[in-house]
């Protein structure tokens, strides 16, 4: 592979195995000045402001209708309620790597509601869903969430939205290129300020310093540069390697908020982190394990 090539393939890569590891740390520094669906609210308006005027300033046109409405769907799907109840989770004092190992989870979940649009599903995969939910299962069996139940339970409904808006924005039309993640992160933004809002949420005091860096990094780094970087991998790169992320994000979270958090992890919840790590490496790379057998189609008949 040249240099050229080489360049973008290895800054693609970075940004999604340490910035997108590193969104679970600056969102835990963030929810502490910052009411949880204010701050995604504000961060997603900001990136998805930011991108569309870079769009509509460099000759984009607004989509149509329909793929602008799906657009919008989808980014509440992932964003605002995938996002969002994270951001919700880590404010009830989730430790930001306990979150980032629940979401780990989301190619198992991806797994199972891709066999609901009728994707063929590999018996190694079905083990890795089993294995996966065991580890789920074992995580919330002691320490951390064991006494914040809610927490869980929102990490993991925003996992399962995550999980479909994925698998149903396969299916659907959606807006060309970067519009549609400008579509999705405004939407999910309006969304999250909407529910801010009905929630009651209220800034008692101007957030600090660091809630405004912390914003500041996941609207520019975590959202504009590592979704870009995502989307560049998907057109360059096999899939496994692209979403390699779902076992790298969860270690990189873990050991900041290790490190500079002050967050303590029981064995118990190292080895469900392990176990549900090995799940997802083999759903994401069961194809290659396990490849299926070939199709043999009949010839035609000339007549």
């Amino acid at each position: 592979m040249r240099f050229g090539k080489l360049l973008p393939l290895i800054g693609s890569l970075f940004a999604l195995y340490i910035i997108w590891g590193s969104t679970y740390f600056a969102i835990a520094v963030g929810v502490k000045s910052w009411p949880p669906f204010m701050m995604a609210g504000v961060r997603f308006l900001a990136a998805g402001s930011l991108l569309l005027a870079v769009l509509l300033a460099t000759g984009h046109k607004l989509p149509a209708l329909r793929p602008l409405l799906n657009a919008a769907l989808i980014g509440v799907l992932l964003l605002a309620v995938g996002n969002g109840f994270v951001t919700v989770a880590e404010h009830q004092n989730v430790p930001s790597g306990i979150a980032a190992v629940m979401v780990a989870t989301v190619p198992l979940f991806t797994l199972i509601f891709s066999r609901f649009f009728g994707i063929q599903t590999r018996k190694i995969e079905w083990l890795g869903i089993a294995i996966g939910l065991a580890g789920i299962v074992l995580l919330n069996s002691g320490g951390n969430l064991n006494g914040n139940p809610w927490g869980a339970l929102l990490i993991l409904i925003g996992s399962l939205s995550w999980a479909f808006g994925s698998v149903y924005g396969s299916r659907i039309e959606l807006p060309t290129g970067m519009m549609a993640g400008a579509i999705e992160m405004l939407a999910a933004g309006i969304v999250l300020m909407v529910a801010s809002l009905v929630t009651g949420e209220k800034l008692t005091a101007m957030p600090d310093l660091s809630g405004f860096l912390a914003v500041g990094y996941l609207a520019v780094f975590g959202s504009l540069i590592a979704i870009n970087a995502y989307m560049y991998l998907i057109r360059n790169v096999t899939p496994a390697v692209a979403t390699s992320y779902a076992y790298v994000n969860p270690v990189v979270a873990v050991l900041l908020g290790t490190s500079f958090g002050g967050e303590n992890l029981s064995p118990t919840e190292w080895l469900a982190l392990g176990i549900i790590i090995f799940a997802v490496v083999l759903v994401t790379l069961g194809k290659y394990f396990s490849p299926g057998k070939p199709v043999v189609e009949p010839c035609p008949v000339e007549k």
